[in-house]
């Protein structure tokens, strides 16, 4: 008797917990596929993470000549999730991001030789949103993660929320210059592909902007990863569009909160 209480109350505090709701993970698979943040199946459903994740091999960005990888789309839940994330980080949910993102790349994404650099994609407003510096901190934590502050504003842009592709384009080229302090490390860089990061991909103008100062110092870009990818556009709208919305409930569903 005694022995089985003492395995029970060793089951209470060796459970995982899930970061979002406090529940027990599956005993089974605690951590889930690879690519899937350690949440429980219930806030993995509320949260419609797709298993594996979302990219370009399963939907190209027009005219954004990069790859690019996700955990989900920046749409529901997971959308509120992350702007809750912006406002009272929980470094328990971001780290569950930040595992299952750097599973995606990984186990997930293109397999590489090395580590796995990532660039993160730097902010011109002093008070920037910070999640995209936060995700860097967090994968940075992986054994086979290296960050590389390769980047720096060189001058600021305008809001990006009610542009579309062409204005934002045009707002953000010549906006990143390379680090001067990081010139002297390039040439350990030069032969593995680095990776962009940043928390949402819209319509891919700031990571091209990004990407082109990179290669112009004959650096190779493999590609952008991000935690969530907006929806599709409605034709002729700048803001993204969620049809099933619209149908579900008659009314525009348009919303103007988004990455670049």
């Amino acid at each position: 008797m005694l022995l089985q209480l003492l395995q029970g109350a060793l089951a209470l505090i060796s459970d995982s917990r899930c970061p979002l709701c406090g529940g027990v993970l599956e005993a089974s698979s605690p951590l889930g596929p690879r690519a899937t943040p350690a949440f429980c199946a219930g806030c993995r459903t509320e949260l419609a993470l797709p298993a594996g994740g979302l990219s370009a091999e399963g939907e190209e960005l027009p005219g954004l000549p990069l790859s690019w990888w996700a955990l989900a789309a920046y749409d529901g839940a997971f959308r509120r999730l992350l702007l809750r994330q912006r406002q009272a980080p929980a470094p328990a949910v971001l780290a569950a991001l930040a595992a299952a993102l750097v599973g995606l790349l990984l186990g997930e994404g293109p397999r590489r030789p090395g580590p796995l650099l990532l660039v993160p994609i730097p902010s011109w407003k002093r008070r920037a949103n910070p999640l995209a510096a936060q995700l860097g901190q967090a994968m940075a934590r992986h054994p086979a993660v290296t960050l590389l502050p390769l980047l720096e504003r060189s001058r600021p842009t305008v809001g990006q929320h009610h542009l579309g592709r062409a204005l934002r384009l045009r707002n953000q080229c010549g906006s990143f210059r390379l680090a001067p302090a990081q010139r002297a490390a390039l040439s350990r860089w030069r032969r593995q592909p680095l990776w962009l990061l940043d928390d949402i991909l819209t319509t891919g103008a700031t990571a091209q902007a990004a990407a082109q100062v990179l290669e112009g110092e004959g650096l190779a870009v493999g590609g952008l990863a991000c935690l969530a990818r907006t929806p599709g556009r409605r034709p002729g709208s700048v803001v993204p569009y969620y049809p099933e919305v619209a149908q579900a409930t008659g009314r525009d569903s348009s919303v103007g909160r988004a990455g670049d």
